[in-house]
């Protein structure tokens, strides 16, 4: 099995630790490993080098297999016909701590210490996407008047005395920065026209809806490995809601992860409107968009940056990791937490 190649015969991509599947077939245990059979055969998938399985397929699977990969810790995402998060068969929490529960919780149900977390991941989020204007800015695109936009709303946010305040800024700092997108993808086929979803109506809602999913499959992976609840959030409301602070932290990653892989795709014509499909009324990636997207991803999530703290390079998606290990230092009194932002 290679890494970073498309596993021949059945349609799914296997990079470092992440199998992905958009083939139907079903997936089960075979002795102490894992198999994938399509009409297109057999493959196995070895327990010992997979975080996690994404699902994008109709995949058939029974409890056995639930049962042996929350043996393994190994975390099963699955999405629906057009390729956006339907929920994840979540192992049992191996590093689940009574006290930072405890912590969580007495921050969510405290108001102050709710806004005060709410707010320190809207400023990062609005940080990061004034870099990225930045950076576009400096290389003479056409987003000055939205650099200058977000920079007038960002202070608003230390005056918001609610969670759903905080928001509205939040949610006019990302329309200011959307807009930019013409300007910076120059295309056409990729027009911003408002943000919307469920379904979304274009090709760039598409790609960031579908962008923002996988995002939040990542980060909760990564919330798993440390004695965080990803039931509690702070920004998004702790509710019905299966998982929420994966969206909380997802704030501070898009621009930098999510949109910066959209800009890529587009600005090199990597993806054309044809490899997007309209069905029930919305426009949805294909697979080979999809499959595209992904390998994008991986490599993103496989660079590395210098941290500045801790003095060596690391990859993104340690770099998400150590997100959460700041914000249970937060949680724990020993350091407030203070977001990363991107120095580019």
């Amino acid at each position: 099995m290679l890494e970073g190649h498309v596993m021949g015969g059945w349609n799914g991509v296997m990079v470092e630790k992440t199998i992905y599947v958009f083939s139907d077939g079903e997936l089960k245990r075979k002795d102490n490993t894992l198999s994938f059979e399509s009409s297109s055969g057999r493959k196995f998938i070895p327990v010992e080098v997979t975080r996690e399985i994404l699902l994008f397929g109709e995949v058939n699977l029974n409890t056995n297999l639930l049962a042996f990969l929350s043996q393994h810790e190994i975390i099963l995402h699955y999405f629906n016909y057009y390729g956006y998060y339907a929920g994840s068969a979540y192992p049992r929490e191996h590093l689940a701590s009574g006290e930072m529960t405890l912590r969580q919780s007495e921050h969510y149900l405290d108001a102050d210490k709710r806004l005060d977390l709410a707010r320190r991941f809207v400023s990062g989020a609005a940080a990061n996407i004034r870099r990225v204007l930045k950076y576009y800015d400096n290389r003479e695109k056409d987003v000055r008047l939205f650099l200058t936009r977000v920079e007038e709303l960002t202070p608003l946010l230390e005056e918001q005395t609610s969670v759903a305040q905080l928001m509205a800024i939040e949610g006019n700092v990302r329309e200011a920065y959307y807009s930019a997108f013409d300007s910076i993808l120059e295309d056409k086929e990729f027009a911003f026209t408002g943000r919307n979803r469920r379904p979304p109506r274009d090709p760039l809602n598409a790609l960031i809806s579908f962008g923002n999913s996988i995002l939040y499959t990542a980060i909760l992976g990564e919330i798993y490995k440390t004695h965080l609840d990803p039931r509690i959030g702070y920004l998004h409301s702790t509710n019905t809601r299966r998982f929420s602070l994966n969206l909380d932290v997802s704030e501070i990653f898009k621009p930098v992860l999510v949109d910066r892989i959209i800009m890529t795709l587009v600005s090199k014509r990597m993806l054309k409107a044809h490899d997007f499909e309209r069905d029930s009324g919305g426009v949805f990636l294909g697979e080979k968009g999809r499959d595209l997207f992904l390998r994008q991803w991986d490599e993103r999530l496989s660079q590395t940056i210098q941290h500045r703290e801790i003095g060596r390079p690391v990859s993104y998606r340690r770099l998400i990791r150590l997100e959460l290990y700041k914000l249970q230092k937060h949680l724990l009194g020993e350091k407030p937490y203070e977001p990363f932002v991107t120095q580019w």
